[in-house]
């Protein structure tokens, strides 16, 4: 184990790390390839990250693997992540189960082509009854996409007589998000240089730490998550409060 991995405090590790995996494109073109080389370069990081995250203890982990916007990019890239997408969950799935971790899946999947939501299905099915770590895929997601989603699904239950709108509360729009069942994300990693959330977690990253780096996805590696993780431990999360109050709370605890 690193030096790094030691100084982390096991008693702090964020609950939930999201990760918008940037820079795949970029990594190979400057490798003089073809942007696919770099997006199945990009698989090998997930792999290694995925594998840190569970050997510490991580329970939640969501990576953005492809945004509604992505749908725009010349078809040939589409297809080809497409077939990737397919062709890891295919190969990696036992691996999943034999290292307890949980597959979930939050986005729009009727835009999946047949064959891809197939496998993914399979997948799902598959882990379901893992107690490990919990690694949520955001496929054909976007934060702009889940929330104009579920007031939809809300004006519904208001329509149908079974909410009345004085009853609608953070809680029932919590509800009706993809992410019901997971906790907000404590840290959110962003690889390859750029300072933006891309219509990731709008409503789940209102407290999250961001961090960046200019690490390309291709090449972010354990060392490199420690180091996020570091830099979480050494923050004062005071969620609006001061940093009085947050330290008279913990000596209360």
């Amino acid at each position: 184990m690193s030096d790094l991995h030691d100084k982390i405090d096991k008693e702090k590790l964020p609950r939930h790390i999201a990760i918008i995996m940037d820079g795949n494109g970029r990594w190979a073109k400057e490798k003089g390839e073809d942007r696919l080389f770099g997006h199945f370069h990009g698989v090998e990081s997930v792999r290694n990250i995925v594998e840190g995250c569970a050997e510490l203890g991580v329970e939640y982990l969501t990576l953005y693997a492809f945004s509604t916007e992505n749908w725009d990019r010349p078809e040939y890239e589409v297809v080809g992540l497409m077939e990737l997408l397919v062709s890891t969950i295919h190969k990696e799935v036992e691996s999943l189960n034999k290292n307890n971790i949980r597959l979930h899946v939050i986005g729009d999947m009727s835009m999946l082509p047949a064959y891809a939501r197939k496998e993914l299905e399979e997948a799902l099915e598959f882990t379901a009854h893992n107690t490990g770590l919990n690694l949520i895929m955001a496929l054909s997601y976007s934060g702009r996409w889940e929330l104009l989603n579920a007031v939809k699904h809300i004006a519904y239950e208001v329509k149908q007589g079974r909410l009345k709108v004085e009853e609608i509360d953070q809680d029932t729009l919590q509800r009706f998000l993809c992410t019901s069942g997971f906790p907000d994300p404590e840290l959110m990693i962003r690889t390859s240089g750029e300072y933006r959330i891309s219509n990731f977690l709008l409503y789940q990253l209102a407290y999250a730490e961001l961090y960046f780096t200019n690490v390309r996805w291709p090449d972010f590696r354990k060392e490199n998550l420690y180091e996020a993780i570091l830099d979480y431990q050494s923050r004062e999360r005071r969620f609006g409060k001061t940093g009085e109050q947050v330290a008279t709370q913990s000596l209360g605890e």
